[in-house]
């Protein structure tokens, strides 16, 4: 969904690439992302997990704030950026050079989301888009996401919010902030179909349509891939316990990289069809074996229910 900024002068090409060694306390996240793509939802959130949360923050006051915090002793620190309105977007190279002087790498959080499903939620609230003007809603949404495609490319984390309930979204926010353990990769498996698009979040996607279908079983039809038995028959398939144990080797290589990198959250996408039989089996059984690594591991099933 997002695109690479071109003919914006002034564009945030020089945003840091994701941080390269782990915050200095306190640990900071800066909120952003598109319009109703629920990025005070994800504050409230983790105010509710005992993090220190300002919101709509200048830009150009952040290191002043973060060195308030550092003073006072906070542990943990959100800030909400609203960097829509031009004049506070391009104040972001200057803050974030500030911040690496002071060797300090905040997290991004960025909250994403379709255009549908933003437009769906701007006219319930018959609130327009900073960006909208006098002019069209999908202009106004197509601008803020040139204007902030650099920010999303920088982000640690990136939330796609379409289809995600305000209870689904607060429960990957305590996935990847309920703790502050450094040495300890976070990672979201989430099932998905094919059919309802592929999740714009995911750092890894992978494609388990080349198991047999249980659609095509009678008895299994109506069940999900959470019960025993459609489990059971997708684990017994030809190529699917190949397919965990290459993943879960592939995990043991790139979890101690990322965590070199400063990356403490990873989004893992398997998808199937239609997101009921195999995909939500096979997540459930790579989450399993992730959590065997010590990896911190929660799944969300985003399809289900939606056949």
């Amino acid at each position: 969904m997002a695109e690479t900024a071109s003919g914006h002068n002034g564009a945030v090409s020089d945003l840091p690439a994701p941080a390269r060694t782990l915050p200095k306390a306190p640990r900071t996240v800066i909120i952003t992302g598109m319009s109703g793509a629920g990025r005070r939802t994800c504050a409230h959130a983790m105010e509710d997990l005992g993090w220190f949360v300002v919101d709509n923050l200048p830009p150009s006051m952040l290191p002043e704030l973060i060195g308030t915090a550092d003073d006072s002793g906070l542990g943990r620190l959100a800030v909400g950026l609203d960097v829509r309105g031009r004049e506070m977007f391009d104040q972001l190279p200057a803050v974030f050079s500030r911040l690496r002087e002071r060797g300090i790498s905040p997290e991004i959080c960025f909250l994403e989301a379709s255009d549908e499903a933003i437009v769906r939620r701007q006219e319930s609230s018959r609130r327009p888009l900073p960006l909208q003007g006098d002019g069209r809603l999908l202009a106004g949404i197509e601008k803020e996401r040139r204007m902030l495609s650099d920010l999303r490319a920088s982000a640690d984390l990136v939330i796609d919010t379409s289809r995600l309930t305000v209870h689904q979204l607060a429960a990957r926010v305590a996935h990847a902030y309920g703790g502050d353990e450094a040495g300890t990769l976070r990672v979201q498996v989430m099932s998905f179909g094919f059919k309802n698009g592929v999740p714009l979040d995911a750092d890894f996607v992978f494609d388990v349509r080349f198991l047999p279908n249980p659609h095509w079983v009678p008895e299994l039809r109506p069940q999900t891939g959470l019960s025993e038995a459609v489990s059971g028959y997708v684990l017994a398939q030809e190529g699917a316990n190949e397919f965990l144990d290459d993943l879960q080797g592939m995990f043991r290589i790139v979890a101690p990289g990322y965590l070199r990198e400063g990356k403490r959250q990873v989004t893992v996408a398997i998808g199937c069809t239609g997101g009921k039989h195999r995909s939500t089996a096979m997540t459930e059984a790579t989450a399993s074996r992730l959590r065997e690594e010590g990896m911190q591991v929660s799944v969300l099933h985003r399809d289900l229910g939606l056949e």
